[in-house]
């Protein structure tokens, strides 16, 4: 059963029979709980392991790379809220809530189970196989509902959700060095360094002696190439794991950079 989304805030995820493997964008904050199998997360240099029965908040503008592994004969299945800014925003006005200090915790945190969050979960569960998405002025209140949830149960992150300010600069050369093999634009990268594309781009060149497109392209060719003739890997496995979206220009690429196919090494 494909990913289920019952409102654009609340998503439930239904995955059977197999690992399913992936990197995504994290643009807003999101609760999460995992109702069975278990998830790997990776955000830069770290890893998050999950199980069946644990709750995550996950901060904003990250990029991860996530396993998501169900249960023997089983399904994996999780509950996402997304806790978009306008909400946010809203709640912070109410309520004059406001940040008070930066926030210094993970960018993912794994948050105690106990008796609210859980009747929480447990609400929404009629909701999250029907056909039908749910009533947007409900997904409103059950929106309200997890932010109000986390604060109750952990209030340091008051210090992140009503935090609205755009990324700060950031040091361009341990970011690259930990992220060059997500797949993502490089606005985006921009973005998450607290950059324009134009500043980004000149800052890069400084650094790197090269454009952010060309460093990129033989950072993960490198990595490929490592992967393939020290570790065995199949070219079919390696062009995603390296940061490729496809399988036939990755291929060409690393026949053009070192004059051999990727199944020749």
């Amino acid at each position: 059963m494909p990913t289920q989304p019952t409102h654009h805030r609340i998503l439930y995820s239904c995955y059977a029979y197999t690992s399913r493997e992936g990197e995504q964008f994290i643009a807003e904050h999101v609760f999460g709980f995992v109702f069975s199998g278990s998830q790997v997360m990776y955000v830069g240099d770290k890893t998050y392991p999950y199980q069946a029965g644990d709750f995550r908040f996950f901060r904003k503008n990250q990029l991860c790379k996530f396993v998501k592994q169900p249960p023997a004969g089983g399904e994996f299945m999780s509950l996402s809220i997304r806790l978009d800014k306008n909400t946010l925003q809203r709640i912070s006005q109410e309520l004059d809530l406001h940040p008070d200090a930066p926030y210094v915790g993970e960018a993912i945190v794994t948050l105690e189970p106990d008796e609210l969050l859980t009747s929480f979960v447990e609400s929404l569960k009629p909701y999250l196989k029907a056909d039908k998405n749910i009533d947007p002025v409900l997904t409103e209140l059950k929106v309200r509902e997890a932010v109000m949830l986390l604060l109750k149960t952990n209030p340091q992150l008051k210090n992140v959700l009503f935090d609205f300010a755009e990324p700060g600069k950031i040091d361009l050369e341990a970011f690259m060095n930990k992220n060059y093999k997500y797949s993502v634009d490089i606005s985006r990268f921009a973005y998450l360094t607290g950059r324009s594309l134009a500043t980004f781009k000149r800052d890069f060149e400084k650094i790197y002696h090269t454009s952010p497109n060309r460093w990129l392209q033989q950072k993960r060719l490198d990595d490929a190439h490592y992967l393939i003739k020290e570790k065995g890997w199949r070219s079919s496995d390696v062009y995603m794991e390296v940061g490729f979206k496809d399988l036939s220009h990755f291929s060409f690429a690393f026949k053009k950079a070192f004059g051999v196919a990727p199944s020749r090494v």
